[in-house]
């Protein structure tokens, strides 16, 4: 089978995986869906998506299989517990997305090579919050053999403007660990600044007028600041997710030598623990901004 007419199924239709699976139909690639809601697939069938009803229903259609869900947990049930791996058919590439850490990367690699030897896993997390998965432009950290590349080029050139290669199965979860701890400090350079200039009496638009333009914010960033002036925190990147991720690089390298981290971990976990973690990643400068601080 040629790559351009391998089909790819997306299990797990969250904000990610239906802007990903939204993606790959705009480029053409005969896509398959599963969700445990199937609610979030209706308007990806409109647009000519086929839904499963189960993920193993799902497998059996596709030749390359993406998971994009909240954890490793959900991973490891999804590809054993619901029958996902058996399914596969030889040959077939299971494009593990979700972002689940190190350990969480073992744990899946271990249950590959021991159920199916037969079919290539890739670990190819991304970096890129919903806009970017809508438009295309992630950046995926892409690790696994060099044999299957070529069968993924079409897709992830679907879903993503640069695909980084960085080894073997684990380098990819590794470095999105790293990328992620770089997204969390300039999230909270914003959230801090905001927050404090508003406490002084400063609008948010001085700060804006006094940062833009120069060195100090980056593209991201002045797209944040843009949201928090409109008091817009709707989800982009939810805040409970982005802390999940700290928690991943934490666990992984160590909490007492990132002190930094940690702090910021502890911060945000007050935040998502008053009911918050749904939101946008900045709503921790409205939470910084009450009086006492952090709810």
């Amino acid at each position: 089978m040629a790559p351009a007419e391998e089909p790819v199924a997306f299990l797990g239709i969250g904000t990610m995986g239906h802007a990903m699976a939204t993606s790959a139909l705009r480029a053409g690639i005969q896509t398959i869906v599963w969700n445990r809601d199937p609610r979030a697939t209706r308007d990806l069938a409109d647009r000519g998506a086929e839904v499963a009803a189960t993920p193993s229903d799902a497998a059996r259609l596709a030749t390359i299989v993406v998971t994009m869900v909240t954890d490793a947990d959900v991973v490891v049930s999804i590809a054993r517990d619901q029958g996902m791996l058996a399914a596969l058919a030889p040959g077939a590439v299971w494009v593990q997305m979700s972002t689940i850490g190190v350990a969480g990367i073992e744990r899946v690699a271990a249950l590959a090579g021991a159920e199916r030897p037969d079919v290539t896993l890739i670990d190819a997390p991304v970096s890129g919050s919903k806009d970017p998965a809508e438009q295309g432009t992630l950046t995926i950290f892409a690790s696994g053999p060099d044999e299957v590349r070529a069968r993924l080029d079409r897709l992830f050139d679907a879903l993503g403007q640069r695909t980084i290669w960085v080894g073997t199965v684990g380098a990819g979860s590794r470095l999105k660990l790293a990328a992620n701890a770089w997204l969390a400090l300039e999230a909270e350079a914003v959230n801090t600044s905001v927050a404090l200039a508003r406490r002084l009496g400063l609008e948010t638009e001085t700060l804006m007028n006094a940062l833009g333009g120069g060195p100090l914010v980056s593209p991201w960033q002045a797209a944040k600041l843009q949201r928090i002036a409109q008091d817009d925190f709707s989800v982009q990147f939810a805040l409970s997710l982005a802390l999940k991720d700290v928690h991943l690089a934490l666990e992984a390298a160590g909490r007492e030598r990132f002190q930094a981290l940690a702090g910021l971990a502890g911060e945000w976990q007050q935040v998502v623990d008053n009911g918050l973690g749904d939101l946008d990643l900045t709503v921790v400068t409205q939470a910084l901004e009450r009086k006492g601080g952090v709810p």
